[in-house]
């Protein structure tokens, strides 16, 4: 039953205002629910595709692992996430872009096993060519600069794969110079460590980062 209030007014009773209220708050109680369940249904994905992201780079490092054992045994060659790392000097002179003998038969002794695993996973190899951070040396004085002679010995490794049987359009050439050092320029050791050459599989198409 309405009550009725001093001036005669009917008012609505308290349990219809209060039904009304607990409604809204039902409401608003089920949108919270809402929003947080697809909230967490967005995280459960994402964690879905990060785990399943992470085991196929597993799996893409231990099948590179598998492919190159014969060289990385002999302790010429690293992997490091995926990179495929020769020293500067196992493949040049310093400051030269001609490739030694003994660097010539590691490269060739590469092209089989990396043929294997580009062709499995429709893949192409970046060939990449890095310097220390000294000026180019030598009496010839052919290059300009550090992002000069690794541009040209990126591009040498590269003709040399080729030349032993990677398909051409497998592979490809990118120079950093002296960036993206992984050591320190400040000791002998460490430059060493900087003249490099690495080799990475990418997805077709991918561009040097």
């Amino acid at each position: 039953m309405d009550s009725v209030d001093d001036t005669g007014l009917e008012t609505a009773p308290v349990w219809a205002v209060f039904g009304d209220l607990m409604a809204g708050l039902l409401g608003a109680f089920v949108l919270i629910l809402v929003g947080v369940l697809v909230v967490q249904m967005d995280l459960v994905a994402n964690l879905e595709s990060e785990v399943k992201k992470r085991q196929q780079e597993e799996q893409r490092r231990m099948a590179l692992e598998k492919a190159l054992a014969v060289p990385l045994m002999s302790g010429r060659v690293t992997l490091n996430n995926g990179r495929i790392g020769i020293s500067g000097s196992v493949l040049f002179a310093v400051s030269s872009d001609q490739l030694r003998p003994d660097g010539h038969q590691l490269l060739k002794s590469l092209v089989p096993p990396l043929q294997v695993y580009l062709g499995e996973r429709n893949e192409m190899l970046m060939v990449s060519g890095f310097t220390d951070n000294q000026p180019v040396s030598g009496s010839n004085r052919q290059f300009a600069d550090n992002l000069e002679l690794s541009a040209q010995r990126s591009l040498t490794v590269t003709r040399a794969l080729i030349e032993e049987g990677m398909p051409a359009s497998r592979v490809f050439a990118a120079a950093f110079g002296a960036e993206q050092p992984v050591a320190s320029n400040q000791s002998d050791s460490g430059r060493a460590l900087n003249r490099r050459v690495e080799m990475a599989p990418v997805p077709k198409g991918a561009q040097a980062p």
